[in-house]
C-alpha cells in the first residue's frame, strides 16, 4: 500500500522538511517487506490564498485514495492503534493511503468531507510543518510495529 503525506506549502530546506523526509525513507525501508510503501511526502501550493484554494489542489491529488485528514477535531490514536488501522487498511486491499495536512488555517470543509477518517495529534496546537515530521515518524513506527520489532511500550 502506497502512503502519501500530502501537505500544503513547501518547506524547502527547513529542518522539519529534512526530518520528515528521513522518517518517510525509514518507513519505506521498514514497511516494504510488509506491504507498506513507498511512503512519500508531496507538497502542494495553491495559486490563491485561503483554505478553499488549498482544498482545490489537495482534492486534485487524492483521486480514489483512502483519505485521512489531519485535523484538531480528529481522533488521537496510540501508536499501536495507528499501526493496527494502517494494517487493516492494507489487509482490506487499500492501494493508496493519503494523509492530508492543511496550511496554517487547517483544512477546508470539502477536504474534511472527503476524508474517511480524521487524525489528531492530541489537544495541543502544532505547527503544520512539524506535523509532517510527527506523522512520518508515526508511519515509520507503525511499519516497525507491523514488522514485529520490539516496541518499548511493551
Amino acid at each position: 500500500m502506497k502512503v502519501t503525506v500530502l501537505c500544503v506549502g513547501r518547506l524547502g530546506s527547513a529542518p522539519e522538511a529534512s526530518l520528515a523526509l528521513d522518517w518517510a525513507a525509514r518507513a519505506t525501508l521498514s514497511g516494504r517487506p510488509h506491504g507498506l510503501g513507498p511512503v512519500d511526502i508531496l507538497e502542494v501550493e495553491a495559486r490563491k490564498p485561503g483554505k478553499a484554494a488549498e482544498a482545490d489542489v489537495l482534492l486534485d491529488k487524492i483521486d480514489d485514495s483512502w483519505l485521512i485528514a489531519c485535523d484538531e477535531h480528529g481522533q488521537a490514536r496510540s501508536s499501536r492503534d495507528f499501526a493496527a488501522m494502517i494494517g487493516r487498511l492494507r489487509d482490506d486491499g487499500v492501494r493508496r493511503l493519503v494523509f492530508a495536512i492543511g496550511g496554517a488555517d487547517g483544512l477546508d470543509g470539502r477536504v474534511l468531507a472527503a476524508a474517511r477518517g480524521r487524525l489528531a495529534f492530541g489537544p495541543q496546537t502544532w505547527p503544520h510543518a512539524l506535523v509532517r515530521a510527527m506523522l512520518a515518524e508515526q508511519i515509520y513506527r507503525a511499519a516497525t510495529i507491523m514488522a514485529g520489532s520490539p516496541y518499548h511500550r511493551d
